[in-house]
């Protein structure tokens, strides 16, 4: 199987060129409204909406766990839907979340602020103004999530295979590019073994967002994915309570089969430890 994440700015065509392309291979298109109904499918629809492709309030990532647990479940959703194969990403970092996978090839599309600026006017049928501010803010929300998300900057040259630059490329010839890139010696097919690990992926982020929603993921509790079905979870906590309740917890996360609970109980502070 295969994956092509298409990062865009906003009035390049980005987006018709992610369809197209994966139209044209004949894989099976991830933008806003099919991860959402992919996430709905995992009960985590409303977290992915509330996080949007933007960076969280300064108040809130400083004063609540949300954005991380939001976070969470969208990758979670991103590397669920990867196991099903050969898929094309629109946005949502999934250009950073599949990147060290060798069977992931990834695309960015830019193009100048004027030429932008134009496309949307025709486009949306707005002026020039409403047209340069929402490009203005696009940029920004992006450049925000992704460094939020991944620390990284979202335009670094360094995170893609390919740059096409719109303001002479028409979508035809983008979308002839991104297929014969995509299908080059060089872009080698995920074996059984990455499957096990997007399962692995998905898994970690889940129960860490379970964790994180409870505020049982204190800096003296830890967890692994020791199979594609078993977590074990370790560290020190301050009641047997806690300990079945972190258990039960992760036991209630769609695929996981055992969970390996080696929490001791300490009967102190925990403050003090």
């Amino acid at each position: 199987m295969y994956f092509i994440t298409v990062s865009a700015m906003m009035g390049t065509n980005g987006e018709a060129i992610a369809r197209e392309a994966a139209k044209a291979l004949q894989y099976t298109f991830y933008g806003e409204e099919e991860l959402y109904k992919a996430a709905e499918d995992l009960g985590y629809l409303s977290d992915l909406q509330k996080l949007g492709e933007k960076s969280p309030a300064l108040w809130e990532r400083l004063f609540s766990e949300k954005p991380k647990i939001y976070l969470d479940r969208l990758q979670s959703v991103i590397y669920e839907v990867a196991k099903k194969g050969d898929s094309v990403f629109f946005g949502r970092g999934s250009q950073l979340l599949l990147h060290s996978f060798d069977c992931a090839f990834h695309v960015l599309v830019i193009g100048s602020l004027e030429k932008r600026i134009q496309r949307l006017m025709e486009e949306k049928g707005i002026s020039h103004e409403v047209a340069e501010r929402m490009i203005h803010r696009s940029d920004h929300d992006k450049k925000g999530f992704i460094h939020f998300a991944f620390h990284e900057d979202w335009l670094n040259p360094h995170l893609y295979d390919l740059v096409l630059n719109t303001d002479k490329l028409s979508v035809g010839f983008a979308v002839r590019t991104i297929v014969e890139g995509a299908k080059t010696e060089e872009i080698k097919s995920c074996g059984l073994d990455s499957i096990v690990n997007l399962k692995r992926l998905s898994l970690q982020r889940q129960v860490e967002s379970v964790l994180l929603e409870s505020g049982l993921l204190t800096s003296h509790v830890f967890f692994t994915i020791e199979t594609d079905d078993t977590v074990r979870v370790f560290g020190m906590v301050n009641s047997q309570e806690t300990k079945e309740k972190i258990e039960a917890l992760i036991k209630r996360v769609k695929g996981i089969q055992k969970v390996s609970n080696d929490l001791l109980v300490v009967q102190m502070a925990m403050a003090g430890l």
